[in-house]
């Protein structure tokens, strides 16, 4: 793991906690660098970090030295001014009302402080942490004013030595908790070359990993020197601790999902998924553009506009019955609806025209499987056969009692694939990236053509690596281990 290393400006900064070998002062930081060959989180806990003063040559020279730094420089020089943030907390101040004292003009102002995205007021706790996130700084005032009614007027960082007693101890919970290793006996453990998280969603119905496939993927990372850590969506202020994040939950471009993607790549931190393939997949009708520019087939297919209520009734004569409506950001065959006349069309299109502005309409093509390819870095990586639910034509039933039922599955080795299969998975994944993709491909008597390309595949223990087996993990684990030793070797992978 990495070295955590505590800069305080003057040695009685630190005078009411516990002496420790992680704290040094500023002085020491700057003159005499720490870390040598380690990687090194340094928290910066300076009186100020006006420009060219004392912390901001900490956070500078810090990142200079290849460490991770908190606040960062560019934190700090978002942070000076009012107009480079004011954009930022805009969406915030909505929330502000909900819990913020409404009537009465007796209180115009009022201010809190945010320990490593912590407060102690309960009902801000929320905004603290959405603030922090924005803005990572170890101490945050953030500011209101109202008018009429209640906004932020300022978020400025703050010096550990101007606070009192309650809110020193506010502030080392705070700091344990963002750092559990500062007090505490490190386990004996062998030494990891890396440090992986791999972001999961415990409650997710349908995650695109089961628990043995993430226990699998520890494993494999382990053989190899990697440490894989396991990470929720509460987890967004320690990204910067770790070399690569793998995401096995399902993304989408509106949810958490992205904001860590983004955030991991911003931080220069190897990821798959990374933020682009999220937002290339993730939109059906992106992706059908997409395709469609690169010549490669698609089912016939049309793009409805909710406004156009012509083009939907003279849609079944361009298409004919049935077909298919599609929502853009819809995942295992969720907001998918086959219709067989024009009045399930309109009923279909009315409903599902209620939460997206355009839809996706293609022609039906059944078929008993389809191919699920596999691709690694423009490798394929497996092959699998997905049938079609009993008695249902998709490969996931959400209309059975219960949970969702699903087809059954037959996992082959690449090479007992038609050549033609492979080789539009491959052209598919071409314009996306570099990343882990699976590619669904339909076949008929005439015609390959590729259904969609998912970002987020599912990898499941029993199912996808039925043929490879702990191969398959340790094919991704190598290629995340390639790419994090070209990151520190500042090569491009």
């Amino acid at each position: 793991m990495s070295r955590l290393v505590i800069v305080v400006e003057k040695a009685a900064d630190w005078g009411s906690y516990y002496p420790s070998d992680n704290v040094v002062s500023a002085m020491q930081y700057l003159r005499e660098p720490v870390g040598g060959d380690e990687r090194t989180h340094v928290i910066n806990l300076c009186r100020s970090y006006k420009y060219l003063g004392t912390g901001h040559y900490v956070s500078l020279l810090g990142e200079a030295r290849g460490h991770r730094v908190i606040p960062s420089v560019r934190t700090i020089n978002d942070l000076r001014k009012r107009a480079l943030y004011g954009l930022d907390v805009e969406d915030l101040n909505q929330k502000l009302a909900h819990f913020l004292p409404a009537g009465g003009r007796d209180t115009t102002d009022l201010g809190i402080l945010v320990y490593f995205g912590e407060t102690s007021y309960p009902a801000l706790r929320d905004l603290a942490r959405q603030v922090f996130e924005l803005f990572p700084c170890p101490l945050l005032r953030i500011e209101f004013e109202r008018d009429r009614l209640w906004q932020i007027s300022a978020i400025k960082p703050v010096g550990l030595h101007t606070l009192d007693d309650d809110q020193e101890d506010a502030f080392a919970q705070a700091l344990d908790a963002f750092s559990r290793r500062l007090w505490r006996k490190p386990r004996a453990r062998r030494q990891f070359r890396y440090d992986l998280a791999m972001l999961v969603d415990p409650r997710e119905s349908m995650p695109p990993s089961n628990a043995r496939a993430l226990k699998q993927f520890a494993a494999a990372g382990r053989e190899l020197g990697i440490e894989v850590d396991t990470i929720g969506k509460h987890d967004y202020t320690r990204l910067a601790e770790y070399d690569g994040l793998f995401i096995r939950e399902t993304t989408a471009p509106d949810n958490h999902t992205y904001r860590f993607a983004h955030k991991a790549e911003r931080e220069g931190m190897v990821v798959i998924d990374d933020p682009t393939s999220i937002l290339r997949c993730t939109n059906k009708i992106f992706l059908h553009d997409l395709l469609c520019s690169k010549k490669l087939t698609v089912p016939r297919t049309e793009v409805l506009y909710r406004e156009d209520a012509k083009q939907l009734r003279e849609l079944p004569d361009r298409l004919g019955f049935p077909l298919v409506l599609k929502i853009p950001d819809g995942s295992f065959s969720r907001g998918v609806v086959k219709v067989d006349n024009l009045q399930q069309l309109q009923n279909a299109a009315t409903e599902l025209f209620q939460s997206t502005a355009l839809l996706i309409a293609q022609e039906f093509l059944y078929t008993d499987f389809d191919w699920r390819i596999g691709v690694l870095d423009r490798q394929p990586l497996y092959a699998c056969k997905y049938y079609m639910s009993r008695g249902h034509w998709q490969i996931y039933n959400h209309a059975a009692r219960g949970n969702a039922r699903s087809g059954g599955f037959e996992t082959l080795a690449v090479e007992d694939v038609p050549p033609e299969v492979i080789r539009l998975a491959l052209r598919s994944t071409a314009p996306i990236g570099k990343g882990l993709y699976g590619v669904d491909i339909k076949q008929t008597r005439d015609r390959t053509l590729v259904i969609e390309v998912n970002d987020n595949p599912s990898i499941d223990a029993g199912i996808e690596d039925a043929r490879a087996g702990e191969e398959l993990y340790l094919r991704i684990m190598r290629e995340l281990l390639r790419r994090m030793e070209a990151k520190r070797n500042g090569v491009n992978a």
